[in-house]
C-alpha cells in the first residue's frame, strides 16, 4: 500500500507540473499588440501575414503534421508522424503486456509482494502511463511548432543596401 501511495503522489505531482507547463505555453502564445498611432505611421503599406498562425494550430490539432504541411515545412510532417507512430506502438505493446500479466496475476493470486506477475503488471502499467504522457507532450509540441512556424513564415534576412552585408553583425571586444 505504501508503494501505491508513493506512486499516486508522484502522478499528482507530475500532472500538476504538466498543467503548469501547459499554462505557461498558453501565456507565451498570447498575442499582445501595442496601440497603433496613426500619426506615427510613415508609409501607407500594411504588412499582412501570408499564413495564419491559429489556422496552422487548428490544422495540426485535427491531423498532427497538417499544420507543418500548411507552413511548407514538408520535412517536419514525417517526423511528427514517425514519432507519433512509435509512441502509439509502444503504448499498445505496454498495454498488451499489462493485461497479460494482470490476467496471470488474477488467475494465480498470491499475497507475495514480490510476485513476478504483480511486478511486471505494475511495470508495464507505469510504462504505458509514461507513453501516454509522452504522446500528450509530442502533440502539444507539434501544435507549438506549427504556431511558431506560421509566425516566422514571412521572416527574411535581407542584406542592408547601404553596405552590401547582412544586417546582423557580431563583434567581440577585449
Amino acid at each position: 500500500m505504501m508503494n501505491l501511495n508513493v506512486y499516486l503522489n508522484y502522478l499528482r505531482s507530475l500532472i500538476k507540473h504538466i498543467i503548469k507547463i501547459f499554462l505557461f505555453i498558453i501565456i507565451l502564445c498570447v498575442n499582445i499588440k501595442p496601440q497603433d498611432n496613426v500619426d506615427t505611421l510613415k508609409n501607407d503599406t500594411v504588412f499582412v501575414m501570408q499564413k495564419s498562425a491559429w489556422g496552422a494550430v487548428l490544422r495540426s490539432a485535427v491531423i498532427p503534421g497538417w499544420g507543418q504541411i500548411y507552413n511548407h515545412s514538408y520535412w517536419k510532417a514525417p517526423i511528427v508522424w514517425g514519432i507519433g507512430a512509435w509512441l502509439v506502438y509502444n503504448w499498445i505493446q505496454n498495454n498488451n503486456y499489462y493485461y497479460t500479466y494482470k490476467n496471470l496475476f488474477l488467475k494465480y493470486p498470491t499475497a507475495d509482494p514480490n510476485d513476478p506477475n504483480l511486478l511486471y503488471r505494475n511495470f508495464y502499467r507505469d510504462q504505458r502511463d509514461l507513453f501516454t504522457i509522452y504522446m500528450a507532450i509530442t502533440y502539444i509540441l507539434q501544435l507549438v511548432d506549427a504556431y511558431v512556424d506560421a509566425h516566422l513564415f514571412d521572416f527574411t534576412v535581407q542584406e542592408n543596401c547601404r553596405i552590401g552585408f547582412p544586417a546582423i553583425r557580431f563583434q567581440l571586444k577585449f
